[in-house]
Formats: structure tokens, C-alpha cells, sequence
């Protein structure tokens, strides 16, 4: 879709040789039409959950989870930071939650885990997993085009949430530059969003937990030590407040990287979070809220993954703590590894995203076409066929997602490490 690209190139992105001079410059400043995201030494791991217009399911973003935890210290990787650009509309409290059980339990093995707050609105909920208190959940500010601190504002597009729940920080989000992926769906319907012909510009929340996300792998860079807690802690303790606008967020917390970094250089206290624990034991459909898939007109619903397998919500949340719920290629007792996921015509209605340079694609359904070929059941989708090579560039020969990056909608799943 272009938006993973997009997420990718604010997290990590770098143009190595920044001066022209055929040298490296990794810390120099952006100029010339070179482009440095915000931590460009990072390493990136992506996951391609969703086709290339955005259908995907909320069972293959909790797979996905589930393998960065499993195969976080895989052949030297140490991934530290997952960054979740994506969200439901569950109404499950967070305690129950799946998808928030799959976070809380990254959380707690030692990533850290940075959650777009969603681009519904000031008067919405947060979007499902940002609704659970541990993650970090970022919402986004506006800068109103000036450098001037004191009139950064939280962007009105971004969910407030309620008094239990809100968001812990705040990011620049709306215009933001960042590298464009020709030819994508994003790319080909805005083409006023274009910079150039490399560069893209974009606004929302993703794009905001984009920046948090690279805000701290560099932290973690610096200080290696760091818990996911003592992270979260550092980020609020250190922000700037936003302008008093009269938002129904209210004054927000504002990254404020420089006095992260001096703080870094001090002694730190001990954070823990002691919030009830996700059990996951509630609804895979729930989960869902309206972000739903369709083959053909039929909807994938009930308690059953995207193969049509059962959901055992005890079975697969024991297994996910124990870091057992892949086995080798295999994930909730069906085969992913080597599965292109080239097959059914599908739809799905996408999370409601901000927009691509002004233009609004809230509430848009987002088709594929790509998916023709696949066999299912009736309409319970069991029994699916999905045999074929490869996701765009990603090996998942042998439970192995890492790979190129994807082009997904508002479905982007990143760690960095």
C-alpha cells in the first residue's frame, strides 16, 4: 500500500552517502534531497501481514507478534522495539482483549512496544492494543508549519480516548516527509502527496508512532539497559506539554528527545507498571471490532483464525506466554511458512486512517485484487488453500518472516533491533 514504506523510512531511513562526497555521513544533516530518518544505524525486521491494498486480518497481526517475541534473539537479532501502526475497534476491555494480550505479553519478555492511538478523532476511544495501559499509545501533534514550540497542538484527527485510558505521548504526525513506494496503491491515488520521486508526505498516528519508534531505538542505543518500563517512564517524565487549545485531549505530553538524551546520561530510577494482566481469553471476533475481511462477500467472522481454524483463546494465550505458539512454520495448528497468500478476491475495511497530503481516506474500503485463486470452504472460510512462494520479497520458508520491506495499509508491524 506504501504506508509500511512510509513508517520505515521515519523509523530508519538513511542516505549514506548524505554530502555527496562518496563517503559515509550516518550523522550528518539532511540536505540536497538526501533523506535520515530518526535512527538510521537501526537494523529493521518487517512483517508483511497484510496485501499490497491493505486487507488483513487481526489474527495474522497477533501471528506476527507472536513470532517477533519467539524469535526476538534469533541468530543475534536482540530485538527491542516493536512499532504498531494499527488498530481495531474492539469494545473487549483490555484485560480480555487478544490483540492486547499479545502486546502486554511482548511488553513483559522485554520489548518495547510503541501503538499508534488511532485517527478517528478527538471524541474516540483509543484503537485496540493502545487501549492497554503498558504499551506506550501515541497520538499525534500538529506543528501548524512553525519551529515555535509554544503553538504545537494535538492534531484533531487524533483519538483522545477516555479518562481511564488515554494516550502517553504525543509526536509530530501531520506532513510528515518520509520515502514514497512508486507505484503503490497510497502513491497511485495521491499523487499530490508526491515530493519529488522519491519522497512521500503523510499524516496520522502511524506516522507519529513512527517517530516514537525511532525515538527509542535510539535510547535504547544509548542506554542498553533499559526496561521497557524505565523506556515509557523516560518518555512522559521528559516531554514538553502542547499548547492549551482547548482539545478534548486536553494539554499532552510531547517527545522531547534532547532532555531523553541528557537524562540517559544520569542515574535512573526503577519503573515498574503494575496494571491487572491480560489474560487474552476474550473474543478473536471481538477483537476484530469492524475491521473485517471478505471473500467474495462473505465475511471472515466467528471465533476462527484466517485459515479457518478454531480460536482457542486459553490454548493459543498459554502457548504465546511460553514462547510456543509457533513451531517452526506452523502457527495456531495450520502452516504459514511458504504460503504466498495469493488467492481470494478480498476486501476489508481499513483503520481509519488520517491522510495522504490533505486527502482523507478514512472509512475507505480498501479491495484486493490480488488474492484470486484460493480455495475455500462455503462461506465458514475453512479449509483454505494457500500455497505459492512467496509475500512480496519475505522468506517464511521454515517460520521465517524477515525479509523485505511491505507495503500494508494501516497494518505495519516493525521491530527494531
Amino acid at each position: 500500500f506504501g504506508h509500511g514504506t512510509h513508517l520505515a523510512g521515519i523509523m530508519v531511513g538513511l542516505d549514506s552517502d548524505v554530502d555527496g562526497d562518496g563517503g559515509e555521513d550516518y550523522y550528518a544533516e539532511a540536505q540536497d534531497g538526501k533523506f535520515v530518518g530518526i535512527a538510521p544505524d537501526a537494523r529493521l525486521v518487517s512483517l508483511k501481514v497484510a496485501d499490497a491494498n491493505g486487507a488483513v486480518d487481526v489474527t495474522q497481526v497477533i501471528a506476527a507478534i507472536d513470532w517477533v517475541v519467539q524469535h526476538r534473539n534469533d541468530n543475534g537479532m536482540n530485538i527491542r522495539v516493536i512499532n504498531l501502526s494499527f488498530g481495531t475497534d474492539s469494545l473487549q476491555d483490555y484485560q480480555i482483549d487478544p490483540l492486547s494480550f499479545a502486546v502486554e505479553n511482548a511488553w513483559k519478555k522485554g520489548i518495547v512496544v510503541v501503538v499508534a492511538a488511532g485517527n478517528d478523532g478527538a471524541s474516540a476511544l483509543l484503537r485496540n492494543p493502545a487501549t492497554n495501559p503498558y504499551v506506550i499509545a501515541v497520538g499525534a501533534y500538529d506543528t501548524h508549519g512553525t519551529n515555535v514550540t509554544g503553538d504545537d497542538s494535538i492534531a484533531d484527527f487524533t483519538n483522545c480516548g477516555a479518562n481511564s485510558r488515554t494516550i502517553d505521548i504525543a509526536a509530530p504526525g501531520r506532513s510528515i516527509i518520509s520515502l514514497r513506494a512508486p507505484g503503490s496503491m497510497a502513491d497511485e491515488q495521491h499523487p499530490e502527496a508526491r515530493i519529488d520521486d522519491r519522497f512521500f508526505k503523510g499524516t496520522g498516528t502511524s506516522q507519529a508512532a513512527a517517530v516514537v519508534s525511532g525515538a527509542v531505538a535510539l535510547m535504547l542505543d544509548q542506554r542498553p539497559d533499559l526496561t521497557p518500563d524505565q523506556v515509557k517512564h523516560l518518555l512522559v517524565d521528559t516531554a514538553d506539554w502542547t499548547a492549551n487549545t482547548g482539545s478534548p485531549c486536553g494539554r499532552k505530553k510531547m517527545l522531547d528527545l534532547r532532555e531523553i538524551t541528557q537524562e540517559l546520561d544520569e542515574s535512573l530510577p526503577t519503573a515498574t507498571q503494575s496494571f491487572p494482566a491480560a489474560t487474552g481469553l476474550g473474543s478473536i471476533d471481538a477483537a476484530r471490532g469492524s475491521s473485517r475481511l471478505y471473500d467474495n462477500g462473505v465475511e471472515l467472522t466467528g471465533e476462527q483464525d484466517i485459515f479457518g481454524t478454531e480460536w482457542n483463546g486459553a490454548s493459543w494465550s498459554g502457548a504465546s506466554w511460553s514462547g510456543a505458539s509457533w513451531s517452526a512454520g506452523e502457527w495456531n495448528g495450520a502452516s504459514w511458512s511458504g504460503a504466498s497468500w495469493s488467492g481470494a478476491s478480498w476486501s476489508g475495511a481499513s483503520w481509519s486512517g488520517a491522510s495522504w497530503s490533505g486527502a482523507s481516506w478514512s472509512g475507505a474500503s480498501w479491495s484486493s485484487k490480488s488474492w484470486s485463486g484460493a480455495s475455500w470452504s462455503g462461506a465458514s472460510w475453512s479449509g483454505a488453500s494457500w500455497s505459492g512462494a512467496s509475500w512480496s520479497g519475505a522468506s517464511w520458508s521454515g517460520g521465517s518472516w524477515s525479509g523485505h520491506v511491505w507495503t500494508g495499509l494501516s497494518w505495519h508491524v516493525s521491530a527494531a533491533f
